[in-house]
């Protein structure tokens, strides 16, 4: 018997966290589908993470890729999250709500630090 996946709860109580915080963040939805005449439409950027946030107090990006506990990166995952590192922005790979109030915790002079008050 397969194991149900987390991924959908850890997502929604990720965002629910950003929202609480009062983080600027979005849901960045990427796939593809079937137009009723046949046609195919992609959209959003492949390998681009979950979660979009933008942080004070510099605007610096985050990017939050939500994974089962089995879960990893696919090749596009990684190749967005190293050009993204590469100019500047952080990429998170959230298995649970708490990997991302950790980054939280440490992340410096941000006025979201303090989480936990």
């Amino acid at each position: 018997m397969a194991t149900k996946s987390t991924e959908k709860v850890t997502q929604a109580a990720i965002l629910e966290f950003l929202r609480l915080k009062k983080i600027f963040h979005w849901r960045n939805n990427t796939g593809a589908y079937k137009t009723q005449t046949g046609g195919f439409v992609r959209y959003g950027t492949p390998g681009s993470p979950d979660i979009m946030c933008i942080l004070k107090p510099n605007g610096h990006s985050l990017g939050i890729e939500v994974k089962d506990v089995k879960g990893y990166l696919n090749a596009n995952q990684k190749d967005f999250k190293e050009r993204l590192e590469a100019e500047g922005g952080t990429w998170i790979t959230a298995k649970s709500v708490d990997d991302v109030i950790e980054f939280f915790d440490e992340y410096p002079n941000s006025p979201h630090s303090r989480i936990h008050e």
